[in-house]
């Protein structure tokens, strides 16, 4: 089994697509059962008092135009344990993978990678939060999904 954290900066754009839209490749590839699928945040900003903020409605609205849920989704933390309990953390850019590697520590920090290297790419997902276009967002997720999905075949 494979067990993957996706991970960006506040849980509720890009992340938690990525988590969604994983979960249902896996699905349609018949492969559920191969894969434990979540994400976090490397940052509080979206967690007050131990309460995590919904998915943001336009990223929901993205995913929901892809027949896609995340009903129920609230940004969580990526925390040091989280290091023993999931074998790859894919960050959506460089800034999510310092951070979590400093979460993490030495030992399981070596576990993050960007996801657009599954896509053949170094670049960042886009941060829709600052572009405000969650399309250019999913297409970039999707490009590093197909590629993971097929790198762990």
């Amino acid at each position: 089994m494979y067990r993957i954290m996706f991970v960006c900066h506040g849980n509720i754009c890009r992340s938690p697509m990525a988590e969604f839209l994983f979960k249902d490749m896996v699905k349609k590839a018949g492969r559920e059962k191969d894969f434990e699928i979540a994400s976090c945040a490397v940052t509080t900003e979206e967690i007050w008092n131990g309460v995590g903020a919904p998915v943001y409605p336009p990223a929901k609205a993205e995913l929901l135009k892809h027949g896609v849920s995340c009903e129920g989704k609230r940004a969580q933390l990526l925390t040091a344990a989280d290091g023993e309990k999931y074998d790859l953390f894919l960050c959506m850019d460089d800034s999510n993978v310092r951070r979590a590697k400093n979460i993490l520590g030495v030992k399981n920090g070596e576990k993050c990678r960007k996801l657009l290297t599954y896509a053949g790419e170094n670049g960042d997902v886009a941060d829709p939060w600052y572009t405000r276009n969650f399309t250019d967002t999913y297409r970039d997720i999707m490009r590093g999904l197909e590629g993971l999905l097929a790198a762990l075949d």
